[in-house]
């Protein structure tokens, strides 16, 4: 009785501060931009996940309509999708600002930009169309009992009593299409970064390079990592309690860990923060100063 009350504290608490933080994204620039849009994805993103979850700890158990399952498994793959695309669009962001920075301005125009995540959003609209169909179509015989805490791929088709072989070649060719290729964009971008951090003659200016892009790498190689692990393998699939470890990973903690890991890097994030933090306090009649608060 303990652990799912444990359980559900946790992850509310981590959904409560993803959404907040991921709110806060108000900068300019275009990856600022980029950021604004990941930060917009990643709310609706644990919106369509988390509070099925937190209902399923409450009740042992939930309910969900066909129809349901499979508007939530678009909305999934949708999400997970666009967050691919931006995530690769972001890595060539990068790699103008860094092997091209007199050019940067030019060829990341703000209607460039603008370009740049309109097609990031209606290519994930599209992907979720055909792995939402092809479950769809499948035969459901009983129990209709879903061993994961949401409607995800691997247990939708584990869970079905017809052929799915079709369906699991299509989904694993389609991952390999999404997956695969949007992270190979983003580690060429990476290795022409690299090759032009690594001829800056002194460290200091390789460092402060490199820690441009380094809160990028870092929430590429969560992301992607989960993912691909997950969807990206022929069958069989794994056990369902490693599909429910990993699936955590990419649908409750990353989108926490995205933003804090990108404001870590950030100082204009940071001021802003600091000036939203000093005005509330102000409001409640506590003065700040640094890292002291005076009442």
């Amino acid at each position: 009785i303990l652990a799912p009350k444990l359980v559900f504290t946790f992850v509310f608490l981590v959904f409560l501060v993803a959404l907040i933080v991921n709110s806060m994204m108000r900068l300019h620039s275009p990856m600022y931009t980029f950021l604004k849009h990941l930060s917009f994805l990643e709310i609706w993103y644990t919106s369509t996940i988390v509070p099925l979850l937190l209902a399923t700890l409450v009740s042992q158990g939930q309910a969900i309509s066909f129809h349901a399952c499979i508007a939530q498994l678009y909305f999934f793959v949708f999400f997970g999708a666009t967050e691919c695309f931006l995530l690769a669009v972001m890595a060539y962001d990068r790699y103008l600002a860094i092997c091209s920075p007199l050019h940067y301005s030019f060829l990341m125009s703000p209607e460039i930009c603008t370009k740049l995540v309109a097609i990031s959003w209606l290519t994930g609209v599209g992907t979720g169309f055909l792995p939402s169909l092809m479950i769809s179509k499948l035969d459901f015989c009983g129990p209709n009992q879903i061993n994961h805490f949401f409607c995800d791929l691997p247990p939708l088709m584990q869970l079905s009593c017809s052929s799915v072989h079709v369906t699991e070649m299509v989904i694993f060719i389609l991952s390999i299409a999404v997956l695969c290729i949007c992270f190979i964009l983003t580690l060429v971008s990476y290795v022409f970064i690299v090759s032009s951090i690594l001829r800056i003659p002194s460290a200091s200016g390789r460092m402060k390079t490199f820690s441009t892009c380094g809160s990028h790498l870092a929430v590429v190689t969560i992301y992607y990592g989960t993912m691909i692990s997950m969807y990206v393998h022929p069958s069989p699939h794994p056990s369902p309690d490693i599909n429910k470890i990993i699936s955590v990973f990419y649908t409750v903690v990353t989108p926490l860990l995205n933003p804090i890991i990108y404001s870590l890097r950030i100082k204009d994030f940071k001021h802003a923060l600091r000036k939203v933090m000093r005005r509330n306090c102000l409001l409640y009649g506590v003065r700040m100063k640094e890292n002291l608060f005076i009442r």
